[in-house]
C-alpha cells in the first residue's frame, strides 16, 4: 500500500522501496490552464551546473537516460523514468516542479499529486490542492536528493515566477526564443494541450476504437481515468509507455486507459497495461524536428495465431507498427522489448531476465540460454545428492547454471511456451521437466510420487516456496483446473499443483483388461486431493 505524504515529509529510498528504477507521475490541472512538469538535476550547491539535467519537453533525457520525460499516462499530467543508481555523481538533488504556462495562479488549481511507483506498485504519494497556495506561477512538488543514501521529500513550496523565474533560481540561463515568422499559418506546438474553456488537459486516453496494449512494468499502475477529454498531442512527441500494475481481472492499460477482461494466468503474475496512441489515422509526431526515437522497451504488437488467451505474457507493443517499406518498418515488430522489469516476457516462447534487478543469481537449465548483453556469468550449479538421484532414477537429471552479473539473459527451450509465476511468500509445486529458470532467492527442493505404470518409475516436483519467480514451460496453452475429489490428470500432462494440494497415484483401468483388443491405455494417472482453493494446471500436451 502507498504511504501518503504530508508537505515536508521526508524518507529513504530504500525504506520505500528496494528497486532503483523508478517511475514518478505527477498530476496538475486546471480549467483552461496549460503547466509546464520538469526536472531540475542539481549539484551538491543546489544548482543546474550542468543544464543536460534539466529535463523538459525540449529535452526529454539526460545523456546517459537516468533521467527520461515519458509523456502523459495512467491519469498523470506529465510522468518520468529515474534509474537512481545511474545518476552521476555530480547530480546530487532532483527537484519535480510545475509551472504555469500562460496566465493563471497555482490557487486555481485541483487536487493534484506526485507519485512514485516502483516495480508496478505505488509506494508514495504526496497530494496537494490549489488551496495551499497563492499567487504562486510554480511549484517545487518533489526532490530526490542525496545524503548518503538516495531520498525523497514532499516539498509542495509556490514560487511566484514562471518556469523562467525558476530556472533563473536554480542558476540556469533562459535562451531568447526567435519570433516566429509572421506569415506561419498556424504556431509552432505547444509545451502543452491549449487552454479549454471548461475541461482540464486531456491524458492521452486513446479514442474509443483505439484498441489497448500491454505495457512495461518499471512504473506506474493504472490510475482512475480521468474526465473525458478531447485527444490532443502532448508536448508534439509520442506518449511512452507506462509501467505493469498489478490488475487481477483485467489487462492492459498503461495509465488510465479503458480495459477489457483478460483471463488470469496461473501464478502471481502482474497484470499487463496499455499506452495511449495518437489520434487515428496520424503518425506519432517527432519531438521537435527530430526522428521519432523508438518508445522506451516497446515494440509493434507481435503477431500471434488466432486463439491465443489475451492473457498470456506477450511482446510488449507500443502503439502502431511503423509505415511505409524497408529494413527498419519489417524488424520493427520483433524488438526487444526492455519494460524496466527483472522478467519479461518477449514472446510466448521467449524470457528476458534483468540480472541488474532484484539482487540475487539466476538459477536455470544449462542450454537454455540463447542470448546475453552486458557482463554475464555462467558457472555450473551441482544438482547435489537429491539431483542425482532424480537423474538415475528418470534418466534425464536437471543440471542447472548459475547466471549472475549485471546484464540480461534470454532463455529458451524447443519452443515451450514460458509463464512467469511470481510467488509472495506462498508455494506451488511443479513437474521438474517444466521448470526452465528460477529466482536463485526461492527455497526448492525435489519431491518424488512414486506409482506403479509411471515413465521412471516415479514422477519428481520441485516444490518452490518464498519470494521470487518461477518460469514454467508448457506444451501449448495451459489450463488451470479447481482441485475436486474426483479430480484426476495424466501424469505427463500435469504441469503444476498446489503445494496443499495431495497428490495419490490411482489405477483407473485394470490391468487384466489390457489383454482385450482396443484397451484405453491409460492405466495409471494421479488423483488429486485438497480443500477448496488448490488448484491443477494441466498442458495439453502427452509423450
Amino acid at each position: 500500500m502507498a504511504r501518503e505524504f504530508q508537505r515536508g515529509h521526508k524518507a529513504k529510498i530504500s525504506d520505500l522501496t528496494p528497486g532503483t528504477d523508478l517511475y514518478v507521475g505527477v498530476q496538475i490541472a486546471a480549467p483552461g490552464l496549460t503547466f509546464d512538469i520538469s526536472c531540475f538535476g542539481l549539484d551538491a550547491n543546489e544548482q543546474l551546473s550542468d543544464d543536460r539535467y534539466f529535463i523538459f519537453f525540449n529535452q526529454p533525457k539526460s545523456p546517459e537516460e537516468s533521467i527520461q520525460l515519458l509523456g502523459a499516462q495512467s491519469g498523470d499530467t506529465e510522468s518520468f523514468r529515474v534509474t537512481l543508481d545511474r545518476i552521476p555523481a555530480a547530480i546530487q538533488k532532483l527537484s519535480f516542479t510545475a509551472t504555469l504556462d500562460g496566465s493563471g495562479q497555482m490557487s486555481q488549481i485541483g487536487p493534484g499529486y506526485i507519485r512514485i511507483v516502483a516495480g508496478g506498485e505505488e509506494v508514495v504519494r504526496y497530494a496537494f490542492t490549489g488551496s495551499e497556495f497563492t499567487t504562486e506561477r510554480a511549484v517545487m512538488l518533489g526532490d530526490f536528493y542525496l545524503k548518503d543514501v538516495w531520498r525523497f521529500a514532499a516539498v509542495g513550496q509556490g514560487f511566484d515566477g514562471g518556469l523562467d523565474a525558476l530556472l533563473k533560481n536554480f542558476g540556469g540561463e533562459v535562451a531568447e526564443e526567435e519570433a516566429p515568422p509572421a506569415a506561419a499559418p498556424a504556431a509552432a506546438p505547444g509545451f502543452a494541450p491549449p487552454a479549454q474553456a471548461a475541461a482540464p488537459p486531456a491524458f492521452g486516453a486513446p479514442p474509443a476504437a483505439q484498441a489497448p496494449q500491454p505495457a512495461p512494468s518499471f512504473g506506474a499502475p493504472p490510475a482512475p481515468t480521468p474526465s473525458p477529454a478531447p485527444q490532443q498531442p502532448m508536448h508534439a512527441a509520442p506518449t511512452i509507455a507506462a509501467p505493469l500494475a498489478p490488475q487481477t481481472p483485467q489487462a492492459p492499460s498503461p495509465y488510465g486507459q479503458p480495459h477489457q477482461p483478460q483471463q488470469p494466468q496461473f501464478g502471481q503474475v502482474p497484470g499487463q497495461g496499455a499506452p495511449p496512441a495518437p489520434p487515428f489515422g496520424q503518425q506519432a509526431p517527432a519531438p521537435y524536428g527530430q526522428q521519432a526515437p523508438a518508445p522506451y522497451g516497446q515494440q509493434p504488437p507481435v503477431g500471434m495465431p488466432p486463439g491465443v488467451p489475451q492473457g498470456m505474457p506477450q511482446g510488449v507493443p507500443q502503439g502502431a507498427p511503423a509505415t511505409g517499406a524497408g529494413l527498419q518498418a519489417a524488424l520493427q515488430p520483433y524488438k526487444e522489448a526492455a519494460t524496466g522489469q527483472r522478467w519479461t516476457p518477449q514472446n510466448q516462447q521467449l524470457m528476458r531476465v534483468d540480472l541488474t534487478m532484484g539482487g540475487s543469481g539466476v538459477l536455470a537449465r544449462q542450454g537454455s540460454m540463447v542470448m546475453y548483453q552486458g557482463k554475464v556469468d555462467f558457472g555450473y550449479k551441482s544438482a547435489g545428492f537429491v539431483g542425482r538421484a532424480v537423474g538415475n532414477a528418470t534418466g534425464q537429471e536437471m543440471q542447472l547454471m548459475r547466471c549472475t552479473g549485471r546484464g540480461q539473459v534470454f532463455l529458451a527451450e524447443e519452443g515451450s511456451h514460458l509463464h512467469p509465476i511470481e510467488l509472495q511468500g506462498d508455494a506451488i509445486c511443479v513437474s521438474a521437466e517444466s521448470v526452465l529458470a528460477f529466482d536463485e532467492s526461492l527455497q526448492y527442493e525435489v519431491r518424488r510420487v512414486e506409482g506403479h505404470g509411471i515413465p521412471g518409475g516415479a514422477l519428481f516436483t520441485m516444490q518452490f516456496q518464498g519470494t521470487g519467480t518461477v518460469i514454467v514451460k508448457t506444451h501449448g496453452t495451459p489450463v488451470v483446473l479447481p482441485v475436486t475429489p474426483t479430480t484426476f490428470a495424466d501424469c505427463n500432462a500435469v504441469v503444476a499443483w498446489s503445494a496443499a494440494s495431495q497428490v495419490i497415484v490411482s489405477t483407473q483401468v485394470r490391468l487384466r483388461r489390457n489383454a482385450y483388443p482396443g484397451h484405453s491405455g491409460e492405466t495409471v494417472n494421479l488423483q488429486f486431493r485438497g480443500a477448496p482453493g488448490n488448484f491443477i494446471v494441466v498442458q495439453p500436451y502427452e509423450v
